[in-house]
C-alpha cells in the first residue's frame, strides 16, 4: 500500500486540557436551565447538530421549539420525529432516552417566507411568554439561488424573525447566524458590522413589486461585484440586526465554512455533500479530474461541531454578562489555527478514497490535478471529463440504460462557476471573540465545548468524513468495500488503456504532420 502523505500544516497550536475537576460547574449549561429557546433552521445541517448537542451537554433547559414548516398530510411534530431517527440523535437518545427529549422539542408550524412567519396566534402567544433565547439560522444555502428567492428567505425572513422578537417578553439572547463570507470586498475581515450593498428594505420592496422573470433580467446588475445571491442577501440581513442592536440583545454569528464533525456525536457525520467532502466524492467517483484553483490558496473550514460549540459559549457569554459589555459580531473560524491548501486537501482526499474508502461505481479512476491557466483548465475538462463522460453515456444508450454522465458534468460544471470564485481568493478572518472566550472557560468547559485550537489529524477527520457519506449519503454499505476496491484497479487499467490511445493518436499525428511524405 501507498505511504500514508505527509502534510506539514501551518499550526499555531493544539487542544491541551489539563486536570478537570469533576466539581467544577459547567456554567454554559446552567445559563440554559430552564430556558426555553427557539430555533430557525433546526433541520438543516447545522440546526440539527445545534439541537443535538443542547440536549445532550444542555439537558436541563425547559423547551426547544423548532420553526417546522408544514407539509401536507404532515403533522409537524412528527417531523420532529423523523429527524429523531437520524443517526445523530442516538447518542443522546441512549442517555436521556427518546420520549424525554421529544416531550422536550415541540414543533411550532410555519415558514419564513411568509407574513409573521405564518405562525398561529396561538403558537406566538406560547413564544412570547416562554421563550428568552432565539437561534435564527435558517437560510438558503444555495449560492445560484435566484435573486427574488434568496432575498424572500434570508433577508425577509430575518426581517419577520425580528419583529417577532421584539414582541417576546422575556427574550435574553437572539443569536443570528449570518456567515464569514458574507463581505467579500473586504480582504481581513473583522468582527464588526459592515455597510451592506443596498438598502435593505429598498431591496425586499421591490422584489415584492417584481416578477420572478423582472428580478432575473436585472439580477447581475443588482449584485455588482458581489459572485452570487447568498453573499448578497445574507450581508442585507447583517444590516437589519444591525438597525435592532439598540432594541434586542441580538448579536451576529459568523461561521466559516461549516464541514462534518470533527469528534462528537459521530466523528464525519454529515447531510449534505457540500464543501470539501462534495469534491472528495466528486473527484473519488472519477468525474471531476481538474479544478481551476490557486492550488496554494486555502478557505477556511469549521468542524460543524466545534461551530455549534462556539454557538453556545457565545450565547453564554452574552446572556451572562449582557450584549451591552460585549462584542456585537463574532467569528466561527479556523484559518487563524491551521491553514490546509486547496491541493492539500485533494491530494489528501485522493490518497484516503483510493487506499482507505473507495466508493462504489466509480465511473474513471481517480486523478487529475489543479490548473492555475484556465486554458489548460478548459482543455483538461473537455478531455479528461466531458469526453469519458460521452464515451459511457453512449456505451449506457446501447445497452439500453439511461445516460448519467454527461447530466452529472453539466451539473459539475455549474458548481465550479461558484466554487472557482472562491478558490481563486483568499480571505482572512479576525478571531479575537474566540480567543477571548476560550480564556474564560474552566476544565470541565473546555472538555464540553471544545473551541480550542484542536489537534486535527486531516487523514483521519477526511476517512470519517467519506466513510460516513458513503454509509448515510451514497447508501453504500461497508460489506461492498471489497468489490469496490476490485472495481477501482480495473478503473486504474482503463483509465491508463484510455491515456495510451490518447497518447498513441497524438503521436501518430505528429509522425503524419511531420515525419510522413
Amino acid at each position: 500500500m501507498t505511504a500514508r502523505p505527509n502534510f506539514d500544516f501551518e499550526k499555531e497550536g493544539t487542544l491541551t486540557i489539563g486536570h478537570v475537576d469533576e466539581d467544577e460547574v459547567d456554567r454554559v449549561a446552567a445559563s440554559f436551565k430552564g430556558r426555553s429557546l427557539f430555533i430557525t433552521g433546526g433541520t438543516g445541517f447545522l440546526g440539527k447538530v445545534l439541537v443535538e448537542k443542547l440536549l445532550r451537554s444542555c439537558g436541563e433547559l425547559k423547551r426547544i421549539y423548532l420553526l417546522i414548516r408544514p407539509k401536507k398530510g404532515k403533522d409537524p411534530q412528527e417531523r420532529i420525529k423523523d429527524i429523531f431517527q437520524n443517526v445523530l440523535f442516538d447518542q443522546v437518545k441512549q442517555l436521556r432516552g427518546e420520549q424525554q427529549i421529544l416531550q422536550q422539542v415541540v414543533a411550532i408550524a410555519g415558514d419564513v417566507l411568509l407574513p409573521g412567519l405564518g405562525i398561529s396566534e396561538r403558537d406566538l402567544e406560547t413564544l412570547r411568554n416562554e421563550v428568552s433565547i432565539v437561534y435564527h439560522c435558517a437560510a438558503t444555502v444555495r449560492f445560484d439561488e435566484p435573486l427574488r428567492n434568496a432575498v424572500f428567505m434570508n433577508t425577509r425572513g430575518t426581517k419577520y424573525m425580528l419583529e417577532l422578537a421584539v414582541t417576546l417578553k422575556h427574550l435574553d439572547f437572539f443569536a443570528y447566524c449570518s456567515t464569514a463570507y458574507c463581505h467579500l470586498h473586504v480582504k481581513t475581515l473583522y468582527e464588526k458590522p459592515y455597510d451592506p450593498p443596498a438598502n435593505p428594505h429598498q431591496v425586499i420592496q421591490a422584489c415584492e413589486w417584481l416578477t420572478d422573470e423582472e428580478v432575473s433580467l436585472i439580477e447581475r446588475k443588482v449584485l455588482g461585484d458581489i459572485p452570487n445571491t447568498y453573499a448578497y442577501t445574507k450581508s442585507l440581513a447583517e444590516a437589519l440586526v444591525v438597525e435592532k442592536f439598540n432594541e434586542l440583545p441580538a448579536v451576529i454569528l459568523r461561521p466559516s465554512i461549516v464541514i462534518p464533525i470533527w469528534k462528537e456525536p459521530i466523528p464525519g457525520w454529515t447531510d449534505n455533500i457540500n464543501g470539501p467532502t462534495g469534491l472528495l466524492i466528486g473527484a473519488g467517483k472519477g468525474v471531476i479530474r481538474t479544478m481551476y484553483c490557486n492550488s496554494s490558496g486555502y478557505g477556511d473550514f469549521l468542524p460543524v461541531d466545534i461551530a455549534v460549540n462556539g454557538i453556545l459559549v457565545a450565547s453564554w457569554r452574552n446572556i451572562t454578562a449582557g450584549t451591552d459589555s460585549t462584542n456585537r459580531v463574532a467569528h466561527m473560524t479556523s484559518s487563524n489555527d491551521i491553514k490546509v491548501s486547496w491541493a492539500e486537501i485533494i491530494e489528501l482526499g485522493r490518497w484516503v478514497i483510493e487506499h482507505k474508502v473507495p466508493l462504489n461505481g466509480v465511473a474513471w479512476y481517480p486523478g487529475g490535478s489543479m490548473k492555475s491557466n484556465y486554458i489548460v483548465h478548459f482543455i483538461c475538462m473537455v478531455l479528461f471529463q466531458w469526453m469519458p463522460a460521452l464515451f459511457v453515456d453512449a456505451l449506457l444508450i446501447l445497452l439500453r440504460y439511461p445516460p448519467v454522465l454527461c447530466r452529472v458534468q453539466n451539473r459539475i460544471y455549474k458548481g465550479f462557476e461558484v466554487f472557482e470564485y472562491y478558490a481563486n481568493n483568499v480571505w482572512s478572518f479576525d478571531n479575537s471573540e474566540a480567543v477571548k472566550l476560550r480564556k474564560l472557560l474552566n476544565n470541565k468547559e473546555r472538555r464540553t465545548y471544545v473551541i480550542e485550537k484542536i489537534d486535527l489529524d486531516l487523514i483521519d477527520y477526511f476517512t470519517n468524513s467519506v466513510m460516513c457519506a458513503r454509509r448515510l449519503i451514497l447508501k453504500e454499505s461497508d460489506e461492498s468495500i471489497p468489490a469496490a476496491k476490485r472495481h477501482m484497479k480495473v478503473m486504474w487499467v482503463v483509465d491508463k488503456v484510455y491515456k495510451g490511445i490518447w497518447l498513441f493518436g497524438i503521436l501518430y499525428m505528429l509522425y503524419r504532420c511531420f515525419f510522413a511524405s
